[in-house]
């Protein structure tokens, strides 16, 4: 057990002040994330804001090898600021802490809740077994039911496995934590031709990221961002289109496209025209590094986000760039309208002709589309972390999960 030699458990492809014997978290996916050298997804940051808010009251959970381990209070708080970015070295932190614990027994006491809040390792059927044995009370995080309502935009064998990963959660769970209406509409729809109740649950809106981008304008030109890894279901190559389209109208005065966000699965004609086309170089920016700081500062001085989604499960980029007070250009599907009501612009993600004229109109510095949404943007209340766990502990109270 040293360096290297970790393999996690992972997948198989403000509040009162709780009883840390009694909470755990189910860390392995940030963990293993980490450890592989991996940027945080949106499922990532849901599991670290839990982290944040239990993380002076709660116990570790790590699965290595098929071994479930739990950590010590104090050593639990150091994987925890590992995980928030708060260590130097977090790797080494995480091999330590790991190799300290996994030769002792299981310490955690019954009746315990669990919260799993990335869906890792639920498609597993040993996860509801191991919960069972030690008498654990889970409650689980569903974030979509993408790989079932729209599996063509999901890697191979991904329904298969979210269909395990809803049974654990429906058939086992003590409670379930939704990010959104629609969410628990889709789970409805899924359960009710098998037969299966719900257990317990309660949706929260997920909560808005501070985005402070007081750096200079990276660009003089007008330019549009993207967030989001690059996939099938974000639409990239219909913007890649429209771009293509607005530079052999407009040449060097058509505004620019920055793409922020890691490249994905099954998305080769995006890459293709990424890397071949010629008429996109310059007009088309690609950054797949950007931290906190610096995607802060291109959304900040950006014409407005773009989010052409075929399908999303909440949408925490709609929000924060609303929050930050940058327009916002979105496909029309009933979750964005449920978080972001009429203030953005929406649009058919088919639509090609609609979305060049919407960003030829919002790149002109006399926008009266822009200037519409911004006025909209002054009624708009973005929801918080502090309301989404005050929903959320309220029911874990309820159900009898929490003091």
């Amino acid at each position: 057990m040293n360096g290297r030699s970790i393999a996690l458990d992972h997948e198989h492809e403000a509040g009162r002040s709780l009883d840390s014997s009694r909470v755990l978290i189910d860390v392995t996916r940030p963990a293993a994330r980490l450890l592989d050298g991996k940027r945080p997804t949106g499922v990532d940051r849901v599991s670290l804001a839990y982290l944040r808010r239990f993380s002076d009251a709660a116990a570790a959970v790590v699965r290595v090898r098929g071994r479930w381990l739990t950590l010590p209070p104090t050593s639990s708080k150091r994987l925890f600021s590992a995980l928030l970015g708060e260590s130097e070295q977090p790797v080494g932190v995480i091999h330590r802490l790991i190799a300290q614990v996994y030769l002792r027994p299981w310490s955690a006491q019954e009746g315990s809740m669990l919260l799993n809040t990335g869906h890792s390792g639920l498609d597993d059927p040993r996860y509801a077994a191991q919960v069972r044995k030690r008498e654990l009370r889970p409650v689980y995080f569903l974030h979509d039911l993408i790989p079932m309502t729209h599996p063509e935009y999901c890697r191979a064998g991904e329904a298969q496995r979210h269909a395990r990963r809803l049974e654990t959660m429906l058939r086992h769970g003590a409670g379930l934590v939704l990010n959104s209406q629609v969410t628990l509409e889709h789970l409805h729809a899924y359960a009710a031709p098998l037969g299966w109740r719900l257990p317990p649950h309660v949706v929260a809106h997920l909560g808005t990221a501070v985005l402070a981008g007081g750096g200079p304008p990276p660009l003089r030109s007008p330019y549009f961002v993207v967030l989001g890894t690059i996939e099938p279901r974000k639409n990239h190559l219909l913007l890649l289109q429209v771009w293509r389209r607005l530079v052999e109208q407009a040449g060097e005065s058509a505004p620019t496209l920055v793409l922020i966000g890691q490249r994905g699965w099954e998305c080769e004609q995006v890459l293709d025209l990424l890397e071949r086309c010629d008429a996109l170089r310059g007009k088309v920016i690609e950054r797949n590094g950007c931290d906190d700081n610096e995607l802060a500062t291109w959304l900040h001085h950006a014409r407005a986000l773009l989010f052409p989604s075929f399908v999303e499960g909440f949408g925490m980029p709609l929000v924060e760039a609303l929050h930050a007070g940058v327009p916002v250009l979105a496909s029309d599907l009933p979750v964005f309208r449920e978080i972001a009501g009429d203030v953005p612009d929406y649009l058919d993600p088919l639509d090609g002709p609609g979305w060049r004229r919407a960003v030829l109109d919002h790149a002109r510095a006399d926008s009266p589309l822009r200037a519409a949404q911004l006025q909209r943007l002054r009624g708009f209340q973005a929801p918080t972390w502090a309301a989404h766990f005050t929903t959320v502990e309220a029911a874990l109270r309820d159900w009898k999960l929490l003091p």
